[in-house]
């Protein structure tokens, strides 16, 4: 097999240690040379590693993308080699040959003959951001179970607060559950704080707040309250440190602004797992394929299976099915008129992956050429398609709602 680099390195990476592989040129200049050693994770211990690598004048290294453990190890080295995060499912060694020392050995070899391809990884302030909104998305999910076990405790209380307000938190909400915690039980008193569209379902209320709302429901409630304020006041600071990180590619977040559906929020999600570099994903395909919004290949034998979507980002997919979903609920939008149309035919789960798949496909060419969204206006589709086609669509149509067709030529 035709050798294409001549000094590679190849790292097993864990939770405490690394154990690197080098490959190098024999020095009678017959085969090659492999020298095995084993480096603790600290950042004392990754320095001697960079040390050593560079020593063997290293060009290139490969590692597994394992959890989080490749992170440290990643950053120790990418400032002087060039350095492959692999998908752990693109360098299998042999069942039954499995220890550190032949792994590290077994990516090195594959690194020298070019048989790796390198998952995308963002450039360092892109990684920042994309830790940042990650997190942020897990205190959101948290703030959620949080009001979900509020509700849990007025439930077993016997408040059926939620079978007349739409939400547990709202502001008629929120002073009905602090009364309660201060000793209030009188339904009545407690229904008056209704507000705004609230006020007209007070006898409702006076019904739904008759419970048996115990001292130690009130404690339990006064300690959900605490921290959900408190998970509000931590996303908050959360996102103005994502603001703050997103200064230079402002620019990005008011272009993906304009599409439907997507706001800030999820143009900062967008952003920071993508990052603003168009030129990393060679075409629109490409970029869909690596977020795992487009159909896999399943075919055998001349004969194309059903195939679901690849593996991508959970964070990047979730961020675009929500904007999808909002985008469908828009009036008068070429996004919505395509979940709509989609959604009739394959159902709301397919409509809702397609939608997604559109948002990307946009993202990509307006990072790419530095423009705003052009909505296609809700007739692209029908323009699309020539008369005769859109005709045999109607006529089918009415015939599948029983009606018997029959079309006479205009004058």
């Amino acid at each position: 097999m035709e050798l294409l680099v001549d000094r590679v390195a190849g790292l097993d990476v864990h939770r405490d240690t690394v154990m690197a592989c080098v490959r190098t040129p024999r020095v009678s200049g017959r085969g090659r040379a492999s020298e095995v050693r084993e480096f603790a994770t600290t950042s004392l211990e990754l320095g001697l590693l960079a040390r050593w690598l560079s020593e063997m004048e290293v060009t290139d290294v490969a590692m597994e993308a394992t959890g989080i453990y490749w992170v440290p190890v990643f950053t120790a080295l990418e400032s002087g080699f060039e350095v492959m995060l692999v998908n752990a499912a693109h360098m299998k060694n042999v069942p039954g040959r499995k220890t550190d020392v032949a792994d590290a050995v077994w990516i090195a070899q594959l690194v020298e003959h070019g048989l790796l391809r390198a998952s995308f990884v963002p450039p360092p302030d892109i990684r920042q951001l994309r830790t940042l909104t990650r997190y942020r998305r897990a205190l959101v999910n948290e703030r959620v179970r949080a009001v979900q076990r509020l509700e849990k405790t007025l439930q077993d209380a016997g408040i059926k607060l939620t079978s007349v307000a739409s939400t547990v938190l709202s502001k008629s909400g929120r002073a009905m559950l602090d009364a309660l915690v201060d000793g209030v039980r009188d339904p009545d008193v407690l229904a008056e704080l209704a507000r705004g569209r609230l006020r007209p379902k007070i006898p409702a209320l006076r019904e739904a707040l008759a419970g048996r709302f115990d001292q130690h429901h009130a404690a339990i409630v006064a300690e959900g309250l605490a921290h959900v304020d408190g998970l509000e006041a931590s996303i908050a600071r959360v996102s103005i440190e994502i603001d703050r990180v997103l200064e230079p590619h402002q620019w990005a977040i008011e272009l993906l602004d304009t599409i439907p559906g997507v706001d800030v929020r999820t143009a900062q999600v967008i952003i920071a797992e993508i990052g603003v570099d168009m030129t990393v994903f060679p075409t629109a395909g490409h970029l869909a394929s690596w977020a795992g919004l487009c159909p896999g290949n399943n075919q055998s034998a001349g004969k194309r299976g059903p195939a679901t979507t690849r593996p991508g980002s959970p964070w990047l997919q979730k961020a675009l099915v929500e904007a999808a979903l909002s985008a469908s609920r828009t009036r008068n939008t070429y996004l919505a008129v395509r979940h709509a149309r989609i959604r009739a035919r394959r159902g709301k789960q397919r409509a809702a992956i397609a939608t997604a798949h559109t948002i990307l496909i946009a993202v990509w060419h307006m990072l790419s050429q530095h423009v705003e969204f052009v909505d296609l206006g809700t007739g692209y589709n029908t323009h699309r398609s020539s008369p005769e086609a859109e005709t045999r669509r109607l006529v089918r149509r009415l015939e599948t709602l029983g009606h018997h067709v029959q079309l006479d030529p205009a004058a």
